[in-house]
């Protein structure tokens, strides 16, 4: 049976979202056909392996020990699935390791991954592309300096003051305030002043120097499953209706009054749109193996907006990836299947 190591858990915020992940993915591995190791990394960084029964629905970490050499333990593996999120897990850094021990694994490569995570720097590509997008604006905090960076990269230093009145002359109310590298909508806000704006601010720069704010939408929030095998296909669209002004981490995974509804209501011309969109913004980064591309339905216009892509979606019961496809006659289990066939 092909070895394949399922690593989860992390140093980042969402730590406890991936350990959801990874029993999602555990409980849905054809265990005839795979020797499942289960690799747990803790928030300070420990790499630990699981060694009770296999056949559990939850994970239990009394079971949990230590790996003496890492190095060596991941290098008998065939296959690795890294079921991480955030920072250490979806920017590249796993992903460089195991280029380095020659372990073919699932998902987006180092490059991918790492504009993937910056939600900047996908933008910049996401306009080079020439994909439809909100307009953003680009602040960095370095020490007790703020920085303004224009549409060209260019870099001024100024007050927060001076700054929140750029960026209001440029755009309009509500914003969002995101910082650049967190997943899960950690850190964000949505701001319908300058005072708003303000401690918004503050609060992104709590997770990332790098700080986006983007002019707010009013619309649908969708989102479309991309997999790539010999070719690249993608799901149906679903929607979001979230428990809150907007999918906020907890709207995302605390409140049961978040609802997804697949396939979306939308039009027919929307769906190929999007599904089009999702292909073109998965090549742009040079997408390898799955994401989740979400979009915005403005609803006046109905125009179509890219928002950000996802090149380690979460595998939760409730998460988008795998019920997208489930929709789209792909089930959980067979979706694994394909993506760690399809593993280089």
């Amino acid at each position: 049976m092909k070895k394949v190591g399922v690593i989860f858990g992390g140093m980042s915020t969402e730590n406890e979202v991936s350990i959801k992940s990874a029993e999602g993915v555990l409980n849905n591995l054809n265990r005839s056909k795979y020797e499942v190791h289960m690799i747990y990394i803790d928030k300070n960084g420990n790499w630990n392996r699981y060694i009770g029964k296999q056949d559990t629905k939850e994970i239990n970490f009394r079971y949990m020990q230590k790996i003496s050499n890492v190095m060596e333990y991941i290098a008998q593996l065939d296959v690795v699935f890294p079921v991480l999120h955030g920072l250490y897990g979806e920017d590249g850094t796993i992903q460089g390791l195991l280029e380095l021990l020659r372990v073919p694994y699932v998902g987006c490569k180092v490059l991918a991954s790492a504009i993937g995570i910056d939600k900047v720097y996908t933008k910049i590509i996401f306009e080079k592309a020439g994909l439809n997008q909100a307009k953003y604006k680009y602040i960095k905090k370095e020490g007790e300096t703020y920085i303004y960076v224009d549409e060209y990269l260019r870099e001024e230093k100024a007050e927060l003051d001076e700054i929140c009145k750029n960026v209001y002359n440029e755009l309009e109310f509500p914003m969002f305030v995101k910082p650049s590298n967190y997943g899960s909508s950690v850190g964000i806000n949505k701001v319908n002043n300058i005072d708003e704006l303000k401690e918004a601010i503050k609060e992104a720069e709590k997770y990332d120097k790098k700080i986006l704010i983007e002019q707010g939408i009013d619309g649908k929030e969708v989102e479309c499953a991309v997999l790539q095998g010999e070719e690249l296909i993608t799901s149906c669209v679903g929607e979001i209706k979230s428990a809150e002004e907007f999918y906020s981490y907890d709207a995302k995974y605390n409140m049961q009054e978040s609802k997804t509804i697949i396939p979306a209501n939308i039009t027919e011309q929307q769906e190929i749109e999007i599904r089009h969109q999702a292909i073109r913004a998965f090549k742009a980064i040079d997408g390898r193996g799955l994401s989740r591309v979400d979009f915005f339905i403005e609803n006046v216009t109905g125009e179509i907006y890219i928002n950000e892509i996802n090149t380690l979606p979460g595998f939760t019961s409730i998460s988008m990836y795998p019920q997208l496809f489930a929709k789209s006659g792909i089930e959980y289990s067979r979706l694994l299947d394909l993506l760690i066939e399809n593993t280089q």
